[in-house]
């Protein structure tokens, strides 16, 4: 099913003189990993917040599943995890699980089980909260958004502060959390972490909407085509390659030339080296990474991070 789950249209939030969320208009499909992406303080949890009833807009409106904003109904087809996952510490990971599990009106010991299988916490759910390392508890975390199987799960920056096998870990689950009709939407500042897990991604920025769509498509918009090769003479592909009117740009990288020239020319590079008696061993299109394209649409940014 092809539909729009969230749909937001002017939404704003202010405090005093403050504009957290900026006339914000989006439009989210069921069943993808969507990105909400920006720096910190661009807006990213308030706009979260906002989406779950947890605040009020000043103005503009938004739908869940076509209701309007702050439908009930609406609102148990969701799961949230915002900022920093809160449980008892010495209650241990199942009782947690099963404490809000029956706040909501749910019994299924069952249910639990699974939940801390899924998010790789077998073995360990009997042990108490405080004992977990942070990469267990933002799993745990995980398990609490799942709780109900909601058709759509809100994820704050669930990589945070984590280390890099506890990011991989994290990450591999919320790849898996978009399947079937399952709507995940994600915050982070962390672009390649976006880029690996997200199908889609919002960029926010000062809580106004800069640009919405498919990462691959987006990432493609990008600067000029790049070929990567590698010949049997680098130096003498360099000259060759060089008095081609078309190819923009050529520089030697280690072992391989980067080709500033469009993929679909491939064929004539390689028709052009091979009149000048040098082969090809490899070549490839340089994809524009998420972090390229961000610097591009907003003209700043910080190394790995916003």
């Amino acid at each position: 099913m092809d539909e729009f789950v969230i749909q937001t249209h002017g939404l704003t939030k202010r405090y005093k003189n403050v504009v957290a969320v900026d006339d914000l208009s989006l439009e989210i499909r069921q069943g993808r990993v969507y990105g909400l992406l920006g720096p910190n303080g661009s807006g990213k949890t308030t706009t979260m917040g906002l989406l779950l009833g947890l605040l009020t807009p000043t103005s503009g409106t938004f739908r869940l599943f076509g209701s309007a904003h702050g439908h009930e109904e609406s609102l148990r087809r969701v799961g949230a995890i915002i900022e920093n996952p809160s449980f008892y510490p010495y209650l241990s990971g199942f009782q947690n699980l099963r404490y809000f599990q029956m706040i909501s009106g749910g019994r299924s010991k069952e249910e639990l089980e699974i939940l801390i299988d899924r998010v790789g916490l077998a073995g360990r759910g009997d042990d108490q909260f405080h004992t977990y390392s942070l990469g267990m508890k933002q799993r745990l975390g995980i398990a609490y958004a799942l709780l109900g199987d909601p058709d759509i799960v809100f994820l704050d920056e669930p990589t945070n502060g984590l280390d890099p096998e506890g990011m991989i870990e994290v990450r591999e689950l919320i790849k898996g959390l978009g399947d079937g009709n399952r709507t995940v939407l994600l915050s982070s500042h962390l672009l390649h972490e976006v880029e690996q897990v997200c199908d889609s991604v919002t960029i926010i920025s000062k809580g106004r909407l800069i640009v919405q769509g498919e990462v691959s498509q987006l990432v493609a918009t990008v600067g000029s085509e790049q070929v990567r090769t590698k010949t049997t003479d680098n130096s003498k592909a360099l000259q060759t390659l060089s008095a081609l009117e078309w190819v923009e740009g050529i520089s030697i990288h280690e072992d391989s030339l980067l080709v500033t020239a469009s993929i679909k020319r491939s064929a004539e590079l390689t028709a052009a080296l091979a009149d000048a008696g040098v082969f090809v061993a490899e070549m490839m299109p340089v994809r524009t990474s998420l972090e390229e394209y961000f610097l591009e649409v907003t003209g700043h940014g910080e190394e790995g991070s916003l």
